[in-house]
């Protein structure tokens, strides 16, 4: 997506019941991942099931830049050739990283573990967005960081000739904080050391141990994950399959739950236990769904989520149950509004600093559409079904979010009236098959 490109409104309304079975494309967070780590092992990474969206892209091509080399091959699998732990070299251009925060939050780990420059750049949505959580440890690691007010891109980070290893406690539940000091700490000579009370998406630790890292996780006396780096491995080019993207899995499965008769399956989707918040949630709430043809895949638990039409009643979500569904609450909040009662969502403090303010945008979309609901500052309270009271007719403000978009296109799929979003171009930067998969189920949209 350009930074340019014109916005594409559309509108989605209730028709028959959704139907089938599909597959949505591979993890997020997985594919940006593989790319980093192809990049900075020896020998050549192939990755099966990338997902092809913009921010993924935009990753790779700022592995390109930084030297790698990074291939699509006539099988649909990239190659990353990769230069070894600290091989990085100063790109000649910017980084441009478009709407994505995790390559670019993972990225600036990774170039602050080098004795290399690198500008980053972004779009208007990411330009927005605080980068300070992350370039306040890399400080104290010994990187240089130029950036305007508020710690903002455009940005340019200078790594030292050698960084200093540093025991961090992430001051909130962050993954990509925490990805972006161990990445950092690849090229510090010593132990890095990340404590987080909150334990939040475990891809980064994973899968360095995979690709030969020594890294060891350890609970501490008060519950804490204390995760500890040797700086320098050998990391060695592995082969990758990504797995199916629960965060994308969401808008299938809850818009299997909200629209009356409907019977859908999302296959291989990925059951990582920091990834599956949602589907403990929906259960909670009446969900009939269920886990079939679960399996292990690259040391990963994966299976197959099939969803029926079902009563939801409201719950209270914990607000330590967040880190595992972060991305999730906008879809939550479209199934909550189907559900009998409130339900009561908290610990939302993350989803301000999103690609957009998430919990605001949510909210005003909910009550463009007749649905009560109170926010609070890290908290969204969704009244659920009223007698009378009809669902759906207006127009909501995306702001750039393409998980805002796809979830209120879910929304007017079970609502009484037609449903439209102001933008649909972003979500090509997680979910470009979308449309495409959720008209197969039977969805309607029309153009507006």
């Amino acid at each position: 997506m350009s930074h340019d490109a014109l916005p594409a409104p559309l509108a989605a309304r209730a028709g028959s019941a959704l139907t089938g079975r599909i597959r949505v494309p591979g993890d997020k967070s997985i594919s940006h991942r593989s790319l980093m780590f192809g990049a900075v092992s020896l020998g050549e990474t192939r990755i099966e099931g990338l997902l092809e969206a913009d921010d993924v892209l935009a990753t790779g091509r700022a592995m390109a830049a930084l030297g790698a080399t990074v291939t699509r091959d006539g099988e649909g699998a990239w190659r990353v050739g990769g230069l070894g732990c600290g091989g990085l070299l100063e790109p000649e251009g910017v980084l441009d990283f478009g709407n994505a925060g995790t390559g670019s939050r993972l990225t600036m780990g990774l170039v602050g573990g080098h004795a290399i420059a690198a500008t980053f750049v972004g779009d208007a949505s990411l330009s927005r967005r605080p980068m300070g959580r992350v370039l306040n440890p890399l400080r104290e690691m010994g990187v240089e960081v130029i950036a305007r007010a508020g710690d903002r891109l455009p940005l340019t980070l200078r790594g030292p000739k050698t960084p200093t290893p540093i025991t961090y406690r992430v001051p909130m539940a962050s993954a990509q904080v925490k990805s972006a000091v161990l990445l950092a700490g690849l090229g510090a000579p010593g132990v890095t050391t990340v404590i987080e009370a909150v334990a939040t998406r475990d891809h980064t630790e994973r899968m360095l141990q995979g690709f030969g890292a020594a890294l060891s996780v350890e609970i501490g006396v008060a519950g804490e994950r204390i995760i500890r780096l040797e700086g320098r491995p050998e990391l060695k080019a592995q082969h990758v399959v990504v797995p199916g993207d629960p965060s994308s899995a969401a808008f299938a499965v809850v818009a299997g739950l909200i629209v009356p008769g409907s019977d859908v399956t999302v296959e291989n989707v990925l059951l990582n236990p920091q990834r599956t918040g949602l589907f403990q949630t929906l259960v909670e709430m009446g969900a009939d769904l269920a886990i079939e043809n679960e399996r292990l895949s690259g040391g990963e638990r994966v299976g197959d989520v099939h969803v029926r039409a079902s009563r939801l009643k409201g719950v209270v979500v914990p607000p330590e149950r967040a880190p595992s569904m972060i991305d999730e609450y906008p879809i939550l909040a479209i199934a909550a509004a189907f559900a009998e009662g409130p339900t009561v969502m908290e610990g939302l403090e993350e989803l301000r600093v999103k690609e957009s303010d998430r919990l605001a945008a949510v909210a005003r979309g909910l009550e463009a559409n007749g649905v009560a609901c109170t926010e609070g500052e890290a908290s969204l309270v969704v009244e659920g079904l009223r007698a009378g009271v009809r669902i759906g007719g207006g127009r909501v403000a995306t702001h750039l979010d393409h998980r805002i978009a796809m979830a209120f296109l879910v929304l007017g799929m079970a609502a009484d009236a037609v449903v439209t979003v102001d933008d649909t171009t972003m979500i090509a930067t997680s979910f470009p098959s979308f449309r495409g998969l959720m008209e197969g189920l039977g969805a309607e949209f029309v153009e507006a």
